[in-house]
């Protein structure tokens, strides 16, 4: 029987190789179980939100210094619609800077000339109006009296009263609100000013000016912005002209109207629709119904029942022939994301946040469109083949 060593103090025992531990294992702590759907609503949702506060942040600072906003964005449309003709104007021998003076100058009086036409038709048929307005207005009660109204006279009586009351009592604060909108008039001219002020300086010299701007940037970066800021100038160009188009069309279809149905104020009425036609789907609608208004006091029930019908005509014309064959080429907006942005717009800046609206979202999406890198193939094609044969240009809503 062979004897162990007794261990000397100097020895030392080896430790057993280290193996796999003999108790149980280590259970990690459980996680809440979170659904994949919930996970993925919650990303999208602080994403919005972070998105609707720059949104709103940026409205917030436009409605602080809308008079500036407002001015950047008419010396944009005015740039829009007249560098093309300044350019035409260079391109016959004329410096640049006479051809931007000639093509402003004769945009104002364009302008001038328009409003003077406008208000002299107003004056010459002051008289006449007033004439046929209290005729229209007889016209009117007497309607009312009949079936199938049948209002009581004495009521009709009393409401007329009573509005002449109201302005007599309120005299005071029909003044005071004149005076005040007249107080904005400096602001208005101001606006103007700045409008033209940037119009000159962008005409002129805008390519220069954001060939400036890209050099500023990183140069990783000047290739981005340059192709989307050309994107964005494109579209908002292309809608500028289409909206202009459109707008002229309906103000003469409107005011043709008008004039073979003897409404009075056919001029004046068919510069409103020119104007309203700006803000797309709403607009136009509202500048039709104030010329029923007037067709029904000048003229009465039947010929204000036809303008009312050339609402339905006009926006027929408008949606279904004009904006296809007119603004498709700049833009294309399914009418849903149309009429919400103007709804956004208003209820974020009123008249001005609609007319903004629509070409702020189409230039968003052109900037979106540019900017986003062309998809790959599908799964099981090579880059070179195309299953549908087109360019893979992603469509615009």
């Amino acid at each position: 029987m062979v004897r162990g060593r007794a261990c000397s103090p100097g020895h030392r025992s080896t430790p057993p190789p280290a193996g796999p531990p003999t108790g149980p294992p280590a259970v990690p702590p459980a996680k809440p179980h979170v659904p994949p759907l919930l996970r993925t609503a919650a990303a999208l949702a602080w994403r919005l939100l972070v998105v609707g506060a720059a949104v709103y942040a940026g409205f917030a600072v436009l409605g602080r210094f809308h008079e500036i906003g407002v001015g950047l964005f008419l010396g944009l449309v005015a740039t829009a619609l007249l560098r093309p003709v300044a350019d035409l104007v260079t391109r016959g021998g004329v410096p640049r800077g006479l051809a931007v003076a000639v093509t402003l100058l004769g945009g104002i009086a364009l302008v001038l000339a328009v409003l003077a036409l406008v208000g002299e038709a107003v004056a010459g048929q002051t008289t006449t109006l007033t004439r046929e307005f209290r005729e229209g207005l007889d016209s009117i009660e007497e309607w009312l009296e009949r079936p199938p109204f049948r209002l009581n006279p004495e009521v009709l009586t009393d409401v007329q009263s009573r509005i002449g009351q109201y302005l007599s009592r309120h005299r005071s604060t029909v003044v005071s609100t004149a005076v005040s909108g007249a107080s904005h008039l400096v602001h208005v001219l101001a606006v103007l000013a700045l409008a033209l002020f940037t119009a000159v300086f962008f005409i002129h010299s805008g390519h220069r000016q954001w060939a400036w701007f890209c050099d500023q940037l990183p140069g990783p970066e000047r290739s981005r912005w340059d192709t989307a800021g050309r994107a964005a100038w494109r579209t908002f160009t292309g809608y500028t002209h289409g909206i202009v188009l459109v707008a002229a069309t309906n103000a003469v279809l409107v005011g043709v109207a008008l004039y073979f149905l003897g409404v009075p104020l056919a001029v004046p009425l068919a510069l409103l629709e020119f104007f309203a036609a700006f803000v797309p789907l709403v607009g136009s609608p509202v500048a039709l119904a104030v010329a029923a208004v007037v067709a029904l006091a000048a003229k009465g029930p039947l010929v204000a029942a036809i303008v009312i019908g050339l609402i339905v005509i006009i926006g027929q014309i408008e949606g279904h022939l004009l904006h296809p064959l007119v603004m498709s080429w700049a833009v294309r907006l399914h009418p849903l994301v149309v009429a919400i942005s103007v709804l956004a717009g208003a209820t974020a800046a009123g008249i001005v946040g609609a007319v903004v609206a629509v070409p702020l979202v189409s230039v968003v999406w052109s900037v979106r469109t540019a900017l986003r890198p062309p998809p790959g193939p599908p799964p099981g094609k090579t880059a070179g083949e195309n299953t549908q044969g087109g360019s893979g240009e992603p469509e615009p809503p």
